[in-house]
């Protein structure tokens, strides 16, 4: 196989300006939000020194989403998307301002920080079903799972560069500038979407209210391609996430020392970077369900490795595969969303998989904590692991229009 079939495929950067465009306004976009992470978990641990309000910060972003999704998938599926995305744009940006100036100003209390946060969530949880049409309407059929590897290898480099210049730059001119220049950001990602023609959906649009929502539910609970992928990576997230438990696993296992736990993290988005980055035959392959099966069973059976190791650099080199194996089945999972749902469903159903994609790491990070309270992180990432490869087996097995399929639209 030539090294240029394997490296990422390019093409959908040459043959669309308008994805072009988008994607830089979408980078630029997702480093000012790591940025503005970085910042307000260090200004609400800087004024309060409490976990419990650290932690509110992830309730004040994930929530909403959860609220608020399924609704906002309804009306995107209702109107011009790229509208929709313009003013949930705006919208993020007025919330990152108001919270520049409350740290240029500092008077502003705790509770009013994760007020602001959420609120930029909600606009968050409008754009992101709105943008979830763009890849599918702006490039052949054939180049979409390209299009959206490259989105995810852009958005984990910049989960890598993010919060390291979000560090620098609050060291260097405070938490003020960090949230301007996010806001600052924003204006890139409009740009990156003023160009765009009229985006309505193709189709019957949207019933309005719960009937719409009812809608957008009815065709995931009939369409096994589309299940299956959520479902395989719910059993991804939920049974094997490992972030919350890197902490005590690095206690357990390898003294406790900072600098190895840092490395915990920074080897997952490594792996997905690196994998992406070489996505080019597996994108090219057109089989996502097969890939996102094989990616999700990886993923498990490399952390339940990583519980059992004892050597800092086997660990590192396992979180490396679970990182790659993660990317490679995250964009195989959008690959399906977006090839197998008709466009008037669109906005709904990349609204559940954006929840799906939020609040299962969550509930993972929440099943790790209770599991190793209970027993220690080494068991918890083992039977988190064993747990997750045995779903997903069970997912691939009782659903072969996922293991077998190739990435072409139908309904339900």
């Amino acid at each position: 196989m030539s090294l240029a079939r394997t490296l990422i495929d390019v093409r959908p950067l040459r043959t669309s300006p308008a994805f072009r465009r988008l994607l830089i306004g979408r980078t630029v976009s997702v480093l000012g939000s790591f940025m503005t992470m970085v910042t307000v978990m260090f200004q609400v641990w800087d004024m309060t020194h409490s976990a419990v309000w650290s932690g509110a910060v992830g309730l004040a972003q994930a929530l909403p989403l959860v609220g608020v999704g399924l609704l906002a998938g309804s009306w995107v599926d209702r109107g011009d998307r790229r509208r929709i995305f313009l003013v949930a744009t705006v919208g993020q940006a007025v919330c990152v301002l108001l919270l520049a100036v409350q740290g240029f100003t500092g008077h502003v209390p705790v509770a009013g920080i994760l007020a602001l946060v959420a609120a930029g969530s909600c606009f968050g949880a409008v754009g992101g079903p709105a943008a979830g049409v763009f890849v599918p309407r702006l490039l052949p059929k054939e180049q979409v799972a390209a299009g959206l590897a490259l989105n995810q290898v852009t958005g984990q480099a910049m989960m890598l560069l993010g919060p390291a210049l979000g560090g620098l730059f609050l060291g260097w001119f405070g938490i003020g500038v960090c949230y301007l220049l996010d806001a600052l950001s924003f204006g890139v990602a409009f740009y990156g979407a003023f160009g765009l023609p009229a985006l309505p959906p193709e189709g019957e649009p949207a019933r309005a209210g719960l009937h719409g929502v009812l809608d957008g539910l009815r065709f995931l609970a009939g369409n096994r391609v589309v299940r299956g992928a959520l479902i395989t990576d719910l059993a991804a997230t939920i049974l094997s996430m490992p972030v919350s438990l890197f902490p005590l696993i690095n206690a357990e296992r390898f003294g406790g020392n900072p600098r190895t736990l840092g490395l915990f993290l920074s080897a997952v988005a490594v792996g997905g970077v690196t994998a992406t980055a070489l996505s080019g035959s597996l994108t090219r392959l057109g089989r996502p369900g097969l890939v996102m099966l094989c990616g999700a069973a990886s993923w498990g059976t490399a952390l339940a490795l990583f519980g059992l190791t004892t050597s800092p650099w086997a660990g590192l080199g396992l979180l490396v595969v679970a990182g790659a194996a993660d990317a490679l089945s995250v964009v195989s999972r959008s690959t399906i969303v977006q090839t197998r749902t008709p466009d008037a469903l669109l906005g709904r159903v990349t609204a559940a998989e954006q929840i799906v994609g939020q609040a299962g790491p969550h509930l993972g990070n929440l099943r790790g904590g209770l599991v190793a309270g209970w027993s220690s992180g080494a068991t918890a990432l083992v039977t988190g692991g064993l747990l997750c490869v045995l779903a997903v087996a069970y997912v691939g097995a009782s659903t072969p229009e996922l293991r077998d399929g190739a990435a072409t639209a139908d309904g339900p």
